[in-house]
């Protein structure tokens, strides 16, 4: 059968593996460009966050909805998550090493900064729906990995409270990321 642009995502969820090479030739460059962008001052990562987002495709086709969004969005949308997911894991690994074992050049250092700065916009846009409250809420327990216990100390808040506040803010933010782009 020939995969074309009408029957491509029909055969993906079938796993034929000519719609995945069809998806390479025809939108990589899509892949490409947002991993660039993400992934700008770590270019030994392209190759292997873009073998991840293919996966990702092959993986979760069968979530992707032409009513919501067109294929080249889900897909950028994809390359985009995977791309922060890959600084944010090579800024933890800059954080865990150890520095009696290495001695960090001043690139990385400096690339370190660009990072942390980026990861830090991209969070901030993405808890820019939330009030102030919730966002520190969202802080404490996704970034700083507070547990509960200590959140609710730390608010003042009961942790059935903070469960509905959680709750409700996820919704929000689902909404905001899926809405905005």
């Amino acid at each position: 059968m020939k995969i074309t642009e009408e029957n491509f995502v029909e055969q993906l969820k079938k796993r034929n593996e000519k719609a995945l090479e069809y998806v390479i030739d025809n939108y990589a460059w899509i892949l490409k460009t947002v991993i660039k962008k993400h992934l700008f001052y770590l270019p030994g990562l392209y190759e292997e966050c873009m073998n991840d987002c293919l996966l990702a495709i092959w993986h979760n086709i069968y979530f992707y909805d032409p009513a919501r969004n067109g294929f080249k969005n889900w897909i950028g949308g994809i390359a985009r998550y995977k791309s922060i997911d890959y600084a944010r894991k090579y800024l933890k690994y800059l954080e865990d090493e150890n520095i009696e074992d290495v001695i960090i050049p001043v690139e990385d250092n400096a690339l370190k900064a660009v990072l942390s700065k980026e990861i830090g916009e991209e969070t901030e846009r993405i808890l820019s729906s939330l009030s102030k409250e919730d966002k520190e809420i969202f802080k404490k327990l996704y970034l700083e990995q507070k547990d509960l216990n200590e959140l609710a100390d730390a608010t003042g808040f009961s942790k059935p409270v903070l469960y509905n506040r959680i709750s409700r803010g996820k919704k929000r933010i689902r909404k905001e990321v899926k809405g905005g782009h």
